[in-house]
């Protein structure tokens, strides 16, 4: 019998998706269909698709069709911001990206862990925050729990443990403050 990691004991807690398993379902065929193989053009469409399954998203957003969003729920996204290509938003818990804001290609927000002292491993959601004005460049990782400030750039390639202060530029990993933007 396991004693570090148990994953017979592991549960959802009630409700953790917030939406019922058809809805999920619903979305993630919606999701792999009208809106991935919509044209890069269509961000209207695109939109009108993640409101229609309860995201917040502001005026004219652009979110590119190979962007993946878990639960769209769970998910604000303010006015004139941009979601690039590959980005991931792994939404078990609440993603909150400001106005003006980037998240370049390939890059992950991780709305999602785990306890690793649990042995049922327990499921954790702990909310990221993206300010106003922010720009993560191409394949930053966001880590669950993570609010990162108004005006901040985080340099390519990077991966964010912990807060970033609002105008300042960060890179590596763990990314570190380089100075003001």
């Amino acid at each position: 019998m396991p004693d570090r990691q148990d994953l017979s004991r592991f549960a959802l807690p009630p409700n953790f998706r917030g939406r019922s398993g058809p809805v999920v379902f619903l979305w993630q065929i919606v999701q792999g269909s009208l809106f991935a193989c919509s044209p890069q053009f269509a961000h209207g469409w695109r939109c009108f698709l993640l409101r229609a399954f309860g995201a917040r998203i502001g005026r004219k957003v652009i979110v590119r069709p190979s962007a993946r969003i878990t639960y769209p729920w769970k998910v604000a996204i303010g006015d004139y911001s941009w979601i690039g290509d590959h980005a991931e938003l792994y939404s078990l818990g609440p993603i909150t990206i400001g106005a003006h804001s980037v998240v370049s290609q390939r890059s992950y927000l991780c709305a999602g862990t785990h306890d690793y002292r649990d042995p049922a491993f327990a499921i954790q959601s702990p909310s990221i925050t993206i300010g106003d004005e922010v720009w993560l460049a191409t394949d930053v990782f966001v880590a669950p729990g993570v609010t990162i400030g108004n005006g901040a750039v985080i340099g390519a390639r990077s991966s964010v443990f912990n807060d970033i202060e609002a105008g300042v530029v960060a890179h590596g990993s763990p990314a570190k403050v380089q100075g003001k933007r």
